[in-house]
């Protein structure tokens, strides 16, 4: 996970995109070390924790100079939560329920963002920003409505947590958006640093509630290398994937960043398929190509409308 914040002016260039696509195919195959830890015995709550704690480090060690740049603000503990809780929620998702159910009902984020940018940015929502948040939702529910009848509601503990990562995904990058407003002198670094401690206080604060079974897709993996060691390399490897990703959005146009992080999907449907043997049947093939081409479009359409939004919204800070 990361923040949706841009620093720098857009740059031509493979490399800032690249960066986007690595983080994407990384976030893409996330789901799989952390169910190999399960079958040898961490919990995914407990692997947050650990990953997270790691990532902490990892950030204040590089960027250890940046700590003179943190202000005291509301936003930073909200920030923290919102980033810890579409962390935890999303890992535990991802190890115990279908990977692309669980994702494809994440990648509702856009529709939570649209409403709370509205609160929080001023941004005011388009006819083709509706348009675009019916076409989604339409998708979640053909996707989830049951065979039998009743309400498209997610069926299962992992399908509420995947959607609940989107929500917190969605809140965590509205917040950081507004920080970047009222904050303009500290570094994107330190929000970063931020968003991990918030990763580690909500995911010690759900050890021990979040019960921990794997529903499928158990592919037990001989522990030839010791758990430590894949902990920390799932940590450094998150931590230094943010800090890749953050040089791409930096440069990247916004709406060409949203449609390159897509890719992530085709990763975990194809991961998913190959390592765990999922399936996804046509209705939800259906209503995940609604959810996709919403995110999609919206990827394509001109960002005038969010840059004056944007600009509305600083110069509302500044008369305060």
């Amino acid at each position: 996970m990361t923040e949706a914040v841009r620093s720098a002016p857009p740059a031509p260039g493979w490399a800032p995109a690249l960066s986007i696509l690595v983080g994407s195919s990384v976030w893409g195959i996330s789901w799989y070390p952390y169910r190999m830890l399960l079958t040898w015995g961490i919990s995914a709550a407990l692997a947050q924790v650990l990953t997270a704690v790691v990532a902490t480090l990892f950030i204040s060690v590089v960027y250890w100079r940046r700590f003179s740049t943190l202000r005291a603000s509301w936003l930073l503990p909200a920030i923290g939560l919102a980033a810890g809780v579409a962390n935890i929620c999303f890992i535990w998702g991802t190890t115990h329920g279908y990977v692309m159910r669980v994702l494809l009902l994440f990648y509702l984020s856009p529709v939570w963002t649209a409403l709370l940018a509205q609160w929080l940015l001023s941004e005011r929502l388009t006819v083709a920003g509706a348009l675009l948040i019916a076409l989604a939702l339409s998708g979640a529910a053909l996707m989830l409505w049951p065979a039998k009848g009743g309400w498209p509601v997610p069926a299962t503990p992992a399908e509420w947590m995947g959607l609940l990562a989107g929500a917190g995904f969605a809140a965590n990058n509205v917040l950081v958006r507004r920080a970047s407003q009222v904050l303009p002198e500290m570094r994107g670094e330190m929000r970063t640093w931020v968003m991990f401690v918030g990763c580690v206080v909500t995911g010690v604060l759900s050890l021990g509630i979040m019960p921990e079974a794997l529903v499928h897709g158990a592919v037990p993996v001989p522990q030839r290398v010791p758990a430590a060691l894949v902990l920390l390399a799932l940590g450094v490897t998150i931590a230094a994937t943010n800090v890749i990703v953050q040089f791409g959005l930096a440069r990247v146009a916004a709406n060409r960043a949203a449609l390159i992080m897509l890719f992530e999907i085709v990763v975990a449907a194809v991961s998913s398929w190959l390592i765990a043997g999922e399936v996804l049947g046509l209705r939800e093939v259906a209503g995940g190509i609604c959810i996709v081409a919403a995110g999609a479009i919206a990827g394509l359409l001109p960002e005038t409308a969010h840059r004056d939004a944007g600009k509305r919204a600083r110069a509302g800070d500044a008369m305060v």
